[in-house]
């Protein structure tokens, strides 16, 4: 799959700031006033500014709100709306804290389970399609929750538990990649079964449809040699997860945390951009491709 920049950063910041206004529904850190209003308003900008940045990549963005009319069937509109319940309700819980030094306690835990519920919902857009095999899996979900409650944790100053869910997101992470190798493989999806012409032979292309390029080959068919992948996940798993662990294992102070987050956000990158990158669409056998 093309790997779009609006989906990267969408995926990386609003992940990380749900991620952080989940701990701040729990009460961690416990704070109320000015210091309260700086939490949230980090939270606000990381989740809201990524959820705009998603509707860059729609070719009608001024359509996006009838999404909200598909929540039946289509987990974007799901989406949608968990993300307008969570930051809605984190809103109210967070005016609670600033302006009458207040915790409301249920209000928060549901605006953290509505947070909880956008990253999920966000992806099960993914996990869902059996035409990405390498997404098509329970590790997606758990990759996106995973990366996304540890971000909020290191964000939100719980040392401890930053560096436990790090070390359990890197692992989940790498599973992901493992799984992810020899998915296209292992969904027994070939040329054969594409066209359905294996039960009178060998199937194979003749010549490409056409000489040039189309909006499929573009978008559904990106490739990137094994060596670079390797690279960048070792790049992507050290930024993500092992310099920050490093840092929080420090004398933890202001500048050290972050450090830690701005490695982490880095690595979060590289992983996202990898996501995309590595996502081996079935219309790839058309071309001759896979």
């Amino acid at each position: 799959m093309h790997p779009a920049p609006s989906v990267i950063f969408f995926s990386t910041f609003s992940g990380l700031g749900f991620g952080l206004l989940i701990f701040l529904g729990l009460g961690m850190p416990a704070v109320t006033g000015l210091s309260a209003f700086a939490f949230f308003a980090i939270a606000y900008v990381l989740a809201v500014g990524g959820l705009i940045s998603s509707t860059f990549h729609l070719g009608r963005p001024e359509r996006a709100l009838k999404a909200f009319s598909q929540w039946r069937t289509s987990w974007l509109s799901r989406e949608a709306w968990c993300a307008v319940a969570a930051l809605i309700l984190m809103a109210l819980y967070g005016a609670g804290l600033v302006f009458f030094d207040q915790r409301w306690t249920l209000l928060g835990l549901l605006g953290a389970a509505a947070s909880l519920g956008t990253v999920f919902t966000t992806s099960m857009i993914y996990a869902q399609l059996k035409t990405v095999p390498r997404w098509n899996s329970p590790l997606t979900p758990a990759n996106f929750l995973s990366i996304c409650i540890a971000g909020g944790a290191l964000m939100s100053g719980q040392v401890t538990w930053a560096i436990v869910l790090l070390l359990l997101a890197g692992g989940i992470q790498i599973a992901t990649w493992m799984r992810g190798d020899t998915a296209f493989a292992d969904s027994g999806t070939d040329m054969a079964t594409a066209t359905g012409l294996g039960s009178i032979g060998t199937v194979r292309a003749f010549e490409p449809p056409h000489t040039g390029t189309n909006y499929l080959l573009r978008e559904f068919v990106y490739v990137i040699g094994r060596k670079h992948a390797l690279k960048l996940r070792i790049i992507a798993i050290s930024l993500m997860v092992i310099l920050p662990v490093f840092f929080l294992l420090l004398s933890f102070n202001h500048w050290l945390g972050l450090l830690a987050a701005l490695a982490h956000i880095t690595g979060v990158f590289a992983a996202r951009w990898l996501f995309f990158a590595q996502a081996e669409h079935v219309v790839g056998l058309y071309y001759g491709k896979r």
